[in-house]
């Protein structure tokens, strides 16, 4: 893996980390159960996401 894939899988990661945190906040403000039942699909799949791109990190030549 070259040196800037490694750069943008971190780019990534931090990105889903902070999506992953406004997702998990505003589930608390949300009243409509269908919205939250959404939401709560997006909170799993941005942590499986967020596995899966630390998996590659930890073969990235530079942590």
């Amino acid at each position: 893996m070259a040196l800037h894939e490694s750069m943008e899988i971190h780019e990534m990661l931090n990105f889903k980390t902070v999506c992953l945190a406004k997702s998990k906040m505003a589930q608390g403000l949300v009243f409509d159960q269908d919205l939250r039942a959404l939401m709560q699909k997006d909170v799993e799949q941005t942590i499986q996401d967020i596995q899966e791109l630390q998996h590659l990190y930890q073969r990235a030549p530079i942590h």
